[in-house]
């Protein structure tokens, strides 16, 4: 049977006054799994977040985390999940490793925390007042308590917001290993790497709703149609092309010498154009295979326009 998910979803509405942050919201995560929740500035993605970490309440719809109400059983959830939020969470004045520490002794079975400290690259400021930290320090220092206590569920709010090449891919290292010791993770990020390296499930969030789901694969794969671009002598019969390819494949001659592709691209589809191209004497030249990235459906489901 299919594990229960970790985050239900289903209906959520959230209004500030006359606004509404979230409009009829669905949502699952399932277990084991990291999933990323993209959108735009103002979409309603930290909202759903800080619902289901139960700091804020839902006006209408349900919210379940590990099967409990995050509000009416914040007790119990509380020690089952991890939050990292992009911000705060911290005593300015108190230091990075005692504050560490502190979280750890709030857990029954905790991370080591030396190693933690050393994993993330904190060994050198231990003894910094937070307010102190660097960005990228109070960054990994949000992470490391997140994680120390050996969560079910992580929530991570921009992880890698102000990290260095070297602390990021750290990171990623670290939310990899998590999952493969069975760690659940909803992570928000405005990174497209990111959620491409990470996720085994992306949410994209717009006005209030999630717009479209599935693995990064599938939505690329949806987005938009596998384009082969080739180019040869001008005026090839493609025609004849066309014969040759599987049915729900389109190709035309762009400008002279340019001919494009469009449709499922594979291994087959190539061997095919090159197997024809070899028939018809015709050395294709600069043969190359375009695919949409995350960042192209991103922008063609939530539009190119900038969000204040």
């Amino acid at each position: 049977m299919r594990s229960e998910p970790v985050v239900q979803i289903r209906g959520l509405v959230k209004r500030y006054g006359s606004k509404t942050a979230v409009d009829g919201l669905d949502l699952e995560v399932p277990r084991g799994s990291v999933t990323a929740v993209l959108g735009p500035n103002g979409a309603g993605k930290t909202t759903t977040i800080e619902t289901c970490e139960g700091y804020r309440r839902a006006d209408a719809g349900t919210v379940r985390v590990l099967g409990l109400d995050p509000v009416a059983d914040a007790g119990k959830l509380r020690p089952r999940i991890g939050v990292m939020l992009q911000s705060g969470g911290v005593y300015s004045g108190a230091r990075a490793d005692e504050m560490l520490r502190h979280m750890a002794k709030l857990h029954a079975h905790p991370l080591d925390v030396d190693a933690l400290i050393e994993r993330l690259g904190l060994g050198s400021c231990g003894r910094t007042t937070y307010r102190r930290l660097s960005g990228g320090q109070q960054q990994r220092l949000a992470l490391a308590m997140a994680v120390v206590g050996r969560p079910e569920l992580l929530f991570l709010d921009e992880p890698t917001a102000g990290l260095d090449p070297q602390a990021r891919r750290s990171t990623w290292e670290l939310v990899r290993e998590l999952r493969g010791d069975g760690v659940s993770a909803v992570l928000t990020t405005h990174f497209m790497d990111e959620a491409e390296e990470l996720a085994d499930d992306v949410a994209i969030v717009d006005a209030g709703k999630v717009i479209a789901q599935g693995s990064p694969e599938q939505l690329c794969r949806g987005g938009a149609e596998n384009t082969l671009r080739f180019t040869g002598r001008p005026g090839l019969d493609a025609g004849s092309l066309l014969k040759a390819l599987p049915d729900g494949t389109e190709a035309v001659e762009l400008t002279p010498g340019a001919y494009r592709i469009t449709g499922q691209v594979d291994p087959q589809l190539l061997a095919t154009v090159a197997s024809w191209c070899a028939q018809h004497g015709v050395m294709p030249d600069g043969i190359s295979v375009e695919r949409h990235t995350l960042e192209d459906v991103f922008l063609e489901l939530t539009g190119k326009e900038l969000r204040s």
